[in-house]
């Protein structure tokens, strides 16, 4: 269930409810705040992020699918980062990571720059074949895409979206 989210001035629309009178189990706001979508598991809640994700035949197509959200994901943040101020104080070679091209995953040994990076988890340590950079954790920003509720949750950690768990009356 989607519904148009109301501006900041406004109260919250209602919660909808099922045909059991029951709430939802979860809540996302999502699309810069345009949307709220209710659903009772994570899959449902992808789907609202990632079109046709619902029709998806297998659990691999459904991993790229995440994959291909996390990146997309990862563009916009790093770019808002980057606009937010501070790139200025960074090295030529810092500015280069977070301007360049997401075609292939950034890599630096060492992420110390005050503009935070923005890194997909499926490319590097454990999951994948990169080095986890070092360096202070809040200069990094992990979207994790290893399933359904671990994407969520990398994204509303990330202020990419908020979710949060309803409770059960």
């Amino acid at each position: 269930m989607i519904i148009r989210n109301t501006s900041a001035t406004e109260p919250p629309p209602a919660a909808p409810i099922k045909g059991d009178g029951r709430p939802y189990r979860y809540e996302m706001i999502y699309a810069g705040g345009t949307y709220r979508g209710y659903a009772d598991d994570s899959a449902e809640l992808a789907g609202m992020l990632i079109p046709g994700y619902d029709r998806l035949a297998t659990d691999d197509e459904r991993a790229t699918a995440r994959v291909r959200l996390a990146m997309d994901m990862q563009v916009r943040m790093q770019a808002q980062l980057a606009a937010g101020g501070h790139l200025d104080a960074c090295s030529e070679a810092e500015r280069a990571v977070l301007l360049g091209g997401r075609h292939e995953p950034p890599a630096p040994s060492r992420w110390e720059a005050p503009v935070p990076l923005v890194l997909v988890s499926a490319f590097y340590e454990p999951a994948g074949v990169l080095p986890r950079p070092s360096g202070p954790a809040e200069l990094q920003v992990w979207l994790d895409p290893a399933d359904d509720w671990t994407l969520l949750t990398s994204l509303h950690t990330a202020g990419m979206i908020a979710v949060r768990t309803r409770g059960e009356d």
